[in-house]
């Protein structure tokens, strides 16, 4: 016979296949056991949706003890943190509203974007050179036969970013390299490696969002220094970032597939606010000293102490692979003073931006089945760095495929990312720099595949002749 009542001091869950009360001893104040405690949380206690975040509940009895450990609460800003530093466009009355999709365009209002955007076009650099390069340190990884084919793809774009680097005269001593975006800190990583017999150098690995499997902690010399800095590039104030405002080293700006807006942010965030507060304007005393400076570059360079690095210029340069020009913005991009120039403004930035989509994976579904799967796994490869979530009303891919073939698409494509990284380096020759762009890897590596590359201008007196 069951009993009609738990015992004193037992679990008040009843087991039906034992015909019995549980005779687990429940927590002080708790009916249930650990085991059965979801029925009494069922039965007894409510969940409230979270006041910081509604897209989940929580106990109304622990609301207090969640608010003070809950990932959507106000955290403390870090002392790098200053908001909007780097966001661009503060007119509010230039910000675009709201446009409609591509795929609401008439076929004549299409064809008048196309001729703007042709006409804007005219006289650029569309042929763009190639600097496919490789590195020493990432030869021993590139020959693995376990590294598949994903993580080869992976390694040769690394390793061409590091052979422009060395390209540039950036890989050297006493230097802080600022990692845009840097996921899970792989670019850093091989940087670190090519420099493993350097002293006084930095790594920054800015990233905005928790990064799981980092591989920050396989360094372990004590000559190199990592520091993540869990921020949006937006708020990067890098003048405030203690290990910069203590040592003041030249900083090299990097980035693999440096998503959109995050490269126009990063750019501002470099040559703008940083060289700004660090006095970088282009004097001419400080442009003197750093044509000195050039030729210290060499890993056997004295640069290591600190008063060297008064003498060179506070960002020595920027290695950047670009991608993603749909994700873009009008509010962040950098070369709206060019736009401005060629009679363009926001609303045509706007269409360009989605329509740069056709150039990489805007028109699959109507290309070749072969063509198809090699695109679609480059895509599914590069998603650690960049997520190529662009809707087809978005891109009008469904709408323009009997007005304009598939080479047609990828051609205009081709012209408003060229257009929209035109903007970028006229944005940075006006700030000082040598800027340009270039081809790292081949296409079946990266549909993603243009190279920015800028150093002080300076820094290429003593460049040899081509």
């Amino acid at each position: 016979m069951a009993a009609a009542a738990p015992q004193p001091g037992r679990c008040g869950h009843f087991v039906e296949r034992k015909g019995r009360f549980c005779r687990m001893v429940p927590a002080p104040g708790r009916r249930f056991c650990g085991e059965h405690g979801q029925e009494e949380e069922q039965n007894d206690r409510k969940r409230i949706p979270c006041p910081l975040d509604p897209k989940h509940t929580v106990y109304e009895d622990q609301l207090q003890k969640h608010l003070k450990k809950c990932n959507s609460r106000e955290k403390p800003k870090p002392v790098y943190f200053v908001q909007d530093i780097n966001a661009g466009l503060k007119d509010v009355a230039e910000i675009p509203e709201k446009q409609v999709t591509l795929s609401s365009l008439s076929s004549e209002e299409l064809q008048n974007l196309i001729v703007k955007l042709k006409k804007a076009s005219n006289g650029l650099e569309l042929h763009l050179k190639e600097e496919i390069l490789s590195h020493q340190a990432l030869q021993e990884a590139l020959n693995d036969p376990k590294n598949g084919e994903s993580a080869f793809k992976h390694l040769k774009q690394q390793a061409s970013i590091l052979g422009n680097m060395e390209r540039l005269h950036l890989l050297g001593p006493g230097r802080c390299f600022v990692e845009f975006g840097a996921g899970r800190g792989k670019l850093s990583h091989w940087v670190d490696v090519a420099l493993q017999n350097v002293e006084n150098v930095q790594f920054l690995l800015v990233e905005r969002a928790t990064t799981r499997f980092k591989v920050d902690g396989k360094h372990k010399r004590r000559d190199s220094i990592f520091e993540r800095l869990q921020v949006d590039i937006q708020h990067l104030c890098l003048s405030k970032v203690p290990i910069l405002e203590k040592k003041k080293l030249p900083v090299v700006g990097i980035g693999k597939h440096l998503c959109g807006a995050a490269t126009d942010l990063a750019l501002r965030c470099l040559v703008e606010s940083y060289s700004t507060c660090c006095g970088g304007e282009n004097e001419e005393p400080a442009a003197k000293r750093c044509r000195t400076a050039t030729t210290e570059v060499a890993p056997d360079t004295a640069a290591g102490n600190g008063s060297n690095t008064e003498d060179h210029k506070p960002v020595a340069g920027i290695v950047i692979a670009l991608c993603c020009h749909h994700k873009c913005d009008w509010t962040h991009y950098v070369g709206r003073e060019f736009f401005k120039s060629v009679g363009l403004g926001a609303v045509e930035f706007h269409y360009f931006q989605r329509m740069s989509s056709w150039a990489t994976c805007g028109m699959r579904e109507t290309t070749s089945k072969a063509s198809t799967s090699e695109e679609s796994e480059d895509q599914t490869n590069d998603t650690e760095e960049h997520e190529q979530t662009f809707s087809t009303a978005e891109s009008g891919s469904d709408t323009w495929q009997g007005i304009l073939t598939v080479e047609e698409r990828k051609e205009i494509g081709c012209l408003c990312k060229r257009l929209i990284d035109h903007g970028r380096i006229e944005y940075l020759q006006q700030q000082g720099y040598k800027a340009a762009l270039q081809y790292y890897t081949e296409s079946a590596v990266s549909l993603e595949n243009v190279l920015l590359t800028a150093v002080p201008s300076p820094f290429l007196i003593t460049e040899p002749t081509t």
